[in-house]
Protein backbone atom coordinates (compact mmCIF):
# COMPACT_ATOMS: atom_id res chain seq x y z
CA UNK A 1 0.00 0.00 0.00
CA UNK A 2 1.34 3.42 -1.01
CA UNK A 3 2.02 5.81 1.85
CA UNK A 4 0.50 8.96 0.28
CA UNK A 5 -1.91 9.41 -2.62
CA UNK A 6 -2.64 12.90 -3.91
CA UNK A 7 -6.16 13.08 -5.36
CA UNK A 8 -7.03 15.79 -7.89
CA UNK A 9 -10.58 15.80 -9.31
CA UNK A 10 -10.57 17.80 -12.55
CA UNK A 11 -13.00 19.30 -15.01
CA UNK A 12 -11.50 21.64 -17.63
CA UNK A 13 -8.44 22.76 -15.66
CA UNK A 14 -5.93 22.89 -18.54
CA UNK A 15 -4.73 26.36 -17.47
CA UNK A 16 -3.53 25.23 -14.05
CA UNK A 17 -3.24 21.44 -13.80
CA UNK A 18 0.42 21.19 -14.85
CA UNK A 19 1.53 23.71 -12.22
CA UNK A 20 -0.54 21.97 -9.54
CA UNK A 21 1.02 18.59 -10.33
CA UNK A 22 4.56 20.00 -10.39
CA UNK A 23 4.01 21.82 -7.07
CA UNK A 24 2.82 18.68 -5.29
CA UNK A 25 5.54 16.54 -6.82
CA UNK A 26 8.02 18.85 -5.13
CA UNK A 27 6.12 18.99 -1.86
CA UNK A 28 5.52 15.21 -1.69
CA UNK A 29 8.18 13.57 -3.90
CA UNK A 30 7.29 10.02 -2.86
CA UNK A 31 3.53 10.34 -3.35
CA UNK A 32 1.46 9.02 -6.23
CA UNK A 33 -0.51 11.83 -7.88
CA UNK A 34 -3.87 10.86 -9.37
CA UNK A 35 -5.84 13.09 -11.69
CA UNK A 36 -9.43 11.96 -12.27
CA UNK A 37 -10.75 13.64 -15.39
CA UNK A 38 -14.49 14.36 -15.25
CA UNK A 39 -15.37 14.76 -18.97
CA UNK A 40 -12.98 17.63 -19.67
CA UNK A 41 -12.99 19.02 -23.20
CA UNK A 42 -9.84 21.15 -23.03
CA UNK A 43 -7.15 18.46 -22.90
CA UNK A 44 -6.71 18.47 -19.13
CA UNK A 45 -6.05 14.71 -19.12
CA UNK A 46 -3.21 14.86 -21.66
CA UNK A 47 -1.53 17.76 -19.88
CA UNK A 48 -1.76 15.91 -16.57
CA UNK A 49 -0.35 12.72 -18.07
CA UNK A 50 2.64 14.56 -19.57
CA UNK A 51 3.25 16.24 -16.23
CA UNK A 52 3.66 12.83 -14.58
CA UNK A 53 0.27 12.19 -12.97
CA UNK A 54 -1.65 8.92 -13.05
CA UNK A 55 -4.74 9.80 -15.10
CA UNK A 56 -8.06 8.04 -14.68
CA UNK A 57 -11.58 8.90 -15.77
CA UNK A 58 -14.97 9.34 -14.16
CA UNK A 59 -17.75 9.77 -16.72
CA UNK A 60 -20.56 10.51 -14.27
CA UNK A 61 -20.52 14.28 -13.96
CA UNK A 62 -20.05 15.81 -10.54
CA UNK A 63 -17.31 16.14 -7.92
CA UNK A 64 -19.07 13.75 -5.55
CA UNK A 65 -19.04 11.04 -8.22
CA UNK A 66 -15.32 11.62 -8.81
CA UNK A 67 -14.45 11.42 -5.10
CA UNK A 68 -16.51 8.23 -4.76
CA UNK A 69 -14.47 6.52 -7.48
CA UNK A 70 -11.19 7.79 -6.04
CA UNK A 71 -11.97 6.49 -2.57
CA UNK A 72 -13.06 3.10 -3.90
CA UNK A 73 -10.18 2.51 -6.30
CA UNK A 74 -7.10 3.86 -4.52
CA UNK A 75 -5.39 2.34 -1.48
CA UNK A 76 -3.02 4.45 0.61
CA UNK A 77 -2.16 5.16 4.23
CA UNK A 78 -2.90 8.86 3.68
CA UNK A 79 -4.96 10.65 1.06
CA UNK A 80 -4.48 14.32 0.20
CA UNK A 81 -7.38 15.84 -1.73
CA UNK A 82 -6.88 19.11 -3.61
CA UNK A 83 -8.53 20.99 -6.45
CA UNK A 84 -6.87 21.36 -9.83
CA UNK A 85 -7.37 25.13 -10.00
CA UNK A 86 -4.15 26.18 -8.24
CA UNK A 87 -5.92 27.94 -5.37
CA UNK A 88 -4.36 25.86 -2.56
CA UNK A 89 -0.66 26.13 -1.58
CA UNK A 90 1.47 23.00 -1.67
CA UNK A 91 3.52 24.26 1.28
CA UNK A 92 0.99 22.81 3.73
CA UNK A 93 0.79 19.37 2.10
CA UNK A 94 3.49 17.60 4.12
CA UNK A 95 2.23 18.99 7.44
CA UNK A 96 -1.31 17.86 6.67
CA UNK A 97 -0.19 14.36 5.67
CA UNK A 98 2.05 14.04 8.74
CA UNK A 99 -0.92 14.59 11.05
CA UNK A 100 -2.66 11.63 9.40
CA UNK A 101 0.39 9.36 9.18
CA UNK A 102 1.25 9.99 12.85
CA UNK A 103 -2.27 9.03 13.92
CA UNK A 104 -3.13 12.52 15.16
CA UNK A 105 -6.05 13.02 12.75
CA UNK A 106 -8.43 11.12 10.50
CA UNK A 107 -9.29 14.28 8.57
CA UNK A 108 -7.12 17.38 8.30
CA UNK A 109 -8.95 20.44 7.01
CA UNK A 110 -7.10 23.16 5.10
CA UNK A 111 -8.84 26.18 6.62
CA UNK A 112 -9.12 28.99 4.05
CA UNK A 113 -11.59 31.16 5.94
CA UNK A 114 -9.20 31.97 8.79
CA UNK A 115 -6.56 33.09 6.32
CA UNK A 116 -6.85 34.89 2.96
CA UNK A 117 -10.10 33.56 1.50
CA UNK A 118 -12.28 36.63 2.03
CA UNK A 119 -9.63 38.89 0.50
CA UNK A 120 -8.81 36.68 -2.48
CA UNK A 121 -12.27 35.40 -3.39
CA UNK A 122 -14.09 38.02 -5.46
CA UNK A 123 -17.52 36.35 -5.50
CA UNK A 124 -19.55 38.01 -2.76
CA UNK A 125 -22.21 35.31 -2.46
CA UNK A 126 -19.52 32.61 -2.12
CA UNK A 127 -18.34 34.38 1.02
CA UNK A 128 -21.90 34.66 2.33
CA UNK A 129 -22.57 30.99 1.49
CA UNK A 130 -19.45 29.76 3.28
CA UNK A 131 -20.37 31.70 6.40
CA UNK A 132 -23.98 30.48 6.30
CA UNK A 133 -22.99 26.82 5.90
CA UNK A 134 -20.40 27.12 8.66
CA UNK A 135 -22.95 28.66 11.03
CA UNK A 136 -25.64 26.06 10.30
CA UNK A 137 -23.42 23.01 10.70
CA UNK A 138 -21.66 24.28 13.82
CA UNK A 139 -25.01 25.24 15.37
CA UNK A 140 -26.77 21.98 14.51
CA UNK A 141 -23.89 19.62 15.29
CA UNK A 142 -22.37 21.63 18.16
CA UNK A 143 -18.89 22.03 16.71
CA UNK A 144 -16.45 24.81 15.92
CA UNK A 145 -15.10 23.88 12.49
CA UNK A 146 -13.90 27.01 10.74
CA UNK A 147 -14.06 25.91 7.07
CA UNK A 148 -16.77 23.43 6.08
CA UNK A 149 -16.49 23.55 2.30
CA UNK A 150 -12.76 23.60 1.64
CA UNK A 151 -11.48 21.25 -1.04
CA UNK A 152 -8.06 20.91 0.62
CA UNK A 153 -8.10 17.93 3.00
CA UNK A 154 -6.05 14.96 4.13
CA UNK A 155 -7.70 11.68 5.16
CA UNK A 156 -6.79 8.46 6.88
CA UNK A 157 -7.36 5.04 5.33
CA UNK A 158 -10.07 4.29 7.91
CA UNK A 159 -12.04 7.40 7.02
CA UNK A 160 -11.81 6.91 3.26
CA UNK A 161 -12.77 3.24 3.23
CA UNK A 162 -15.67 3.64 5.64
CA UNK A 163 -17.23 6.83 4.24
CA UNK A 164 -20.51 6.10 2.39
CA UNK A 165 -20.61 8.87 -0.23
CA UNK A 166 -24.11 9.83 -1.36
CA UNK A 167 -23.53 13.31 -2.81
CA UNK A 168 -22.95 13.70 -6.54
CA UNK A 169 -21.71 17.28 -6.76
CA UNK A 170 -20.03 20.06 -4.82
CA UNK A 171 -22.00 19.26 -1.67
CA UNK A 172 -19.54 16.39 -1.05
CA UNK A 173 -17.36 18.53 1.27
CA UNK A 174 -20.35 19.30 3.47
CA UNK A 175 -21.27 15.61 3.62
CA UNK A 176 -17.77 14.45 4.61
CA UNK A 177 -17.51 17.14 7.31
CA UNK A 178 -20.82 16.14 8.91
CA UNK A 179 -19.90 12.45 8.66
CA UNK A 180 -16.56 13.04 10.41
CA UNK A 181 -18.22 15.05 13.19
CA UNK A 182 -21.05 12.56 13.73
CA UNK A 183 -18.79 9.50 13.76
CA UNK A 184 -16.32 11.15 16.15
CA UNK A 185 -13.31 10.97 13.83
CA UNK A 186 -10.23 12.92 14.86
CA UNK A 187 -10.36 16.27 13.07
CA UNK A 188 -7.53 18.77 12.77
CA UNK A 189 -7.65 22.20 11.12
CA UNK A 190 -4.68 24.21 9.88
CA UNK A 191 -4.89 27.67 8.25
CA UNK A 192 -3.84 27.73 4.58
CA UNK A 193 -3.36 30.70 2.29
CA UNK A 194 -6.07 30.63 -0.36
CA UNK A 195 -5.36 32.40 -3.64
CA UNK A 196 -7.83 33.39 -6.32
CA UNK A 197 -7.94 31.51 -9.61
CA UNK A 198 -5.47 32.78 -12.24
CA UNK A 199 -6.77 34.67 -15.26
CA UNK A 200 -8.49 32.37 -17.74
CA UNK A 201 -9.44 29.76 -15.13
CA UNK A 202 -13.14 29.75 -14.30
CA UNK A 203 -14.95 28.26 -11.30
CA UNK A 204 -17.32 25.37 -12.03
CA UNK A 205 -19.32 26.11 -8.88
CA UNK A 206 -22.66 27.79 -9.55
CA UNK A 207 -23.34 30.15 -6.67
CA UNK A 208 -27.10 29.64 -6.59
CA UNK A 209 -27.89 26.11 -7.82
CA UNK A 210 -24.94 24.49 -6.06
CA UNK A 211 -25.58 26.62 -2.99
CA UNK A 212 -29.15 25.34 -2.82
CA UNK A 213 -27.87 21.77 -3.17
CA UNK A 214 -25.53 22.31 -0.22
CA UNK A 215 -28.36 23.69 1.93
CA UNK A 216 -30.57 20.76 0.90
CA UNK A 217 -27.79 18.35 1.86
CA UNK A 218 -27.50 19.99 5.30
CA UNK A 219 -31.25 19.57 5.82
CA UNK A 220 -31.24 15.92 4.74
CA UNK A 221 -28.21 15.05 6.86
CA UNK A 222 -29.69 16.95 9.82
CA UNK A 223 -32.75 14.68 9.61
CA UNK A 224 -30.61 11.55 9.19
CA UNK A 225 -27.96 12.22 11.84
CA UNK A 226 -30.05 14.07 14.45
CA UNK A 227 -33.64 12.95 13.83
CA UNK A 228 -34.87 13.60 17.37
CA UNK A 229 -33.90 17.28 17.22
CA UNK A 230 -35.02 17.66 13.59
CA UNK A 231 -38.51 16.21 14.00
CA UNK A 232 -39.10 17.81 17.37
CA UNK A 233 -38.43 21.27 15.98
CA UNK A 234 -41.41 20.72 13.68
CA UNK A 235 -43.35 19.05 16.49
CA UNK A 236 -42.85 22.19 18.59
CA UNK A 237 -44.18 24.38 15.77
CA UNK A 238 -47.34 22.29 15.44
CA UNK A 239 -47.73 22.20 19.23
CA UNK A 240 -47.61 26.01 19.39
CA UNK A 241 -50.18 26.22 16.56
CA UNK A 242 -52.38 23.77 18.45
CA UNK A 243 -52.25 25.82 21.65
CA UNK A 244 -52.81 29.13 19.87
CA UNK A 245 -55.91 27.82 18.08
CA UNK A 246 -57.18 25.61 20.90
CA UNK A 247 -56.98 27.83 23.96
CA UNK A 248 -59.57 30.48 22.86
CA UNK A 249 -62.37 27.90 22.19
CA UNK A 250 -61.70 26.23 25.56
CA UNK A 251 -61.79 29.57 27.38
CA UNK A 252 -65.08 30.42 25.68
CA UNK A 253 -66.50 27.01 26.63
CA UNK A 254 -65.64 27.46 30.31
CA UNK A 255 -67.20 30.95 30.28
CA UNK A 256 -70.37 30.29 28.25
CA UNK A 257 -70.75 26.51 28.09
CA UNK A 258 -70.72 26.70 24.28
CA UNK A 259 -68.08 25.98 21.63
CA UNK A 260 -68.32 28.82 19.11
CA UNK A 261 -65.11 28.14 17.13
CA UNK A 262 -65.36 24.59 15.86
CA UNK A 263 -62.98 25.11 12.89
CA UNK A 264 -60.27 26.43 15.20
CA UNK A 265 -60.83 23.54 17.61
CA UNK A 266 -60.63 20.97 14.80
CA UNK A 267 -57.41 22.45 13.36
CA UNK A 268 -56.00 22.61 16.89
CA UNK A 269 -56.71 18.92 17.41
CA UNK A 270 -55.16 17.97 14.06
CA UNK A 271 -52.04 20.04 14.85
CA UNK A 272 -51.74 18.32 18.24
CA UNK A 273 -51.94 14.88 16.61
CA UNK A 274 -49.28 15.88 14.04
CA UNK A 275 -47.02 17.14 16.84
CA UNK A 276 -47.36 13.83 18.70
CA UNK A 277 -46.64 11.85 15.52
CA UNK A 278 -43.54 13.93 14.81
CA UNK A 279 -42.33 13.42 18.39
CA UNK A 280 -42.81 9.65 18.14
CA UNK A 281 -41.13 9.56 14.70
CA UNK A 282 -38.12 11.49 15.96
CA UNK A 283 -37.78 9.22 19.00
CA UNK A 284 -37.87 6.02 16.93
CA UNK A 285 -35.43 7.34 14.32
CA UNK A 286 -33.05 8.55 17.04
CA UNK A 287 -32.89 5.01 18.45
CA UNK A 288 -32.19 3.67 14.94
CA UNK A 289 -29.49 6.31 14.37
CA UNK A 290 -27.81 5.40 17.67
CA UNK A 291 -27.88 1.73 16.72
CA UNK A 292 -26.35 2.59 13.36
CA UNK A 293 -23.48 4.43 15.09
CA UNK A 294 -22.87 1.39 17.28
CA UNK A 295 -22.75 -0.91 14.24
CA UNK A 296 -20.46 1.56 12.48
CA UNK A 297 -17.98 1.42 15.37
CA UNK A 298 -17.98 -2.38 15.20
CA UNK A 299 -17.41 -2.15 11.44
CA UNK A 300 -14.39 0.11 12.00
CA UNK A 301 -12.93 -2.37 14.49
CA UNK A 302 -13.29 -5.25 12.03
CA UNK A 303 -11.82 -3.16 9.21
CA UNK A 304 -8.76 -2.27 11.31
CA UNK A 305 -8.27 -5.89 12.30
CA UNK A 306 -8.38 -6.92 8.64
CA UNK A 307 -5.66 -4.41 7.59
Amino acid sequence: MKEIAVLIPCYNESKTIEKVIKDYQKALPNADIYVYDNNSTDGTDEIARKAGAIVRYEYRQGKGNVIRSMFREIDAKCYLMIDGDDTYPSENAKEMCDFVLNGQADMVIGDRLSSTYFKENKRLFHNFGNNLVRFLINFIFQNHIKDIMTGYRAFSYDFVKSFPILSKGFEIETEMTIHAVDKNFKIKEIPVKYRNRPTGSNSKLNTYSDGLKVLKTIGVLFAEYKPFLFFNLFALIFLIISFCLGIPPFMEYFKTGFVLRFPSLIVSGISLVIALLLFITGTILQIIAKKHRQLYELYLIKMRQAK
